[in-house]
């Protein structure tokens, strides 16, 4: 329809600034909150990635994340919708067999997804690797990718999982790994993708490392708060200016949302995140990221093992980590195996729980608030 036509519809005058879409957080670390995106964060950050993908014209986009979350409302929605790409939409990301056959069918090119997603399409069988012949690229978001699924993945199909980084406060994309190039004239490879990162800041994307109390930038290589600065940064969370004001910093006329994560720049560029502030255990003294210590279980159990660590107060030491499994495996065997391994004696949990279920959010993330209150009444029950 000609946009002479569209106007006569009398549709209601839209500024960029306006609110377009209310996204609540996934709670996974405290109570969900209201997060108003305005069609500028939306267009600017579906701008930023579409620069990078650089779109073939028989490119699929396979549309499996929930679109309440940001991840699958701006990136497989809205994105090609407003590209003009095609897209094949796929209601269940946990169901691998269908998202397969889809992704067969209409020889789906890009896939998005999320680590515990990637995951699920490895282990299950119905998905044959010949169903993402065509797929050429994969990206990964919304939580850490663990080095077990990248290289199963690639195991599996042959695919490089690229991860990127992003809240749903910045749209949420901020920074992307991509495949590396060789430029032609010199022969050169570019280089795009750094193993363990989460990549480079989209075009148009300020990262800052600050101190996290006095906001002063820190030095290349050096671990402090993730600043994100851009267009994609939200208008506040809805009717709660306090809570606004305090994740909101303005640094020389530009402004940048703390994220609470912790991480650092390399001389390259290329960013790594080390964990979430809020994800960290006080041992004794010592601050224990949870994450690490994840990282160093997951080299020494089974894939088929899932487990997350959460940290519970402790009258000795201060606070105490604990290891909720979910596993075939006896409790005790499982015991053994981290108490055998070369995992070092601080990053050792204190408890190991086995458990039916391990607490996620409906976009696949863990619920780390869950986690911790169910692994507080495990260690409450045990003594």
């Amino acid at each position: 329809m000609p946009a002479s036509w569209i106007k006569l519809l009398n549709f209601a005058d839209v500024s960029l600034d306006d609110t377009a879409t209310i996204l609540f957080s996934s709670g996974s670390e405290g109570e969900p909150k209201g997060i108003e995106l305005t069609h500028k964060n939306l267009l600017t950050n579906i701008r930023q990635i579409s620069d990078l993908l650089n779109f073939r014209k028989d490119d699929v986009i396979l549309n499996s994340l929930p679109i309440f979350h940001s991840f699958g409302l701006t990136v497989t929605t809205l994105l090609p919708l407003c590209e003009g790409v095609k897209m094949v939409s796929v209601p269940d990301p946990t169901d691998g067999a269908t998202v397969g056959k889809m992704a067969a069918r209409h020889n789906a090119s890009i896939l998005f997804g999320t680590s515990t997603f990637f995951r699920l399409y490895i282990k299950n069988k119905k998905l044959h690797p010949l169903m993402f012949q065509n797929i050429r690229m994969v990206v990964a978001g919304a939580e850490k990718l663990k080095t077990d699924v990248k290289e199963a993945f690639r195991l599996k199909f042959g695919l490089e999982i690229y991860e990127g980084y992003g809240t749903t406060e910045t749209a949420p994309v901020a920074a992307v790994n991509m495949p590396n190039i060789l430029e032609k004239e010199t022969l050169k490879e570019l280089t795009f993708n750094k193993q363990g990162s989460v990549g480079l800041p989209l075009p148009g994307t300020i990262i800052k490392i600050v101190d996290p109390e006095s906001l002063q930038e820190l030095a290349t290589g050096e671990d402090g708060l993730i600043l994100i600065g851009g267009g994609q940064v939200m208008k506040g969370y809805l009717n709660d200016a306090e809570k606004t004001a305090d994740v909101i910093a303005e640094i020389d006329g530009v402004r940048y949302y703390k994220t609470g994560d912790k991480g650092h720049i390399d001389e390259n560029g290329f960013i790594t995140i080390v964990d979430r502030y809020s994800r960290f255990a006080k041992v004794g003294g010592e601050m224990i990221s949870l994450g690490s210590v994840e990282e160093q279980i997951a080299q020494v159990l089974n894939d088929d093992v899932q487990f997350t660590a959460a940290n519970v107060p402790d009258e000795k030491k201060g606070e105490a980590v604990v290891l909720l499994v979910k596993t075939e495996l006896d409790i005790n065997e499982v015991i053994n195996i981290l108490k055998n391994s070369a995992i070092p004696p601080l990053m050792q949990p204190s408890f190991v729980f086995k458990v039916d279920e391990i607490p996620t959010l409906a976009s696949g993330k863990v619920d780390f608030k869950g986690a911790k209150k169910l692994a507080v009444t495990l260690v409450e029950n045990n003594e």
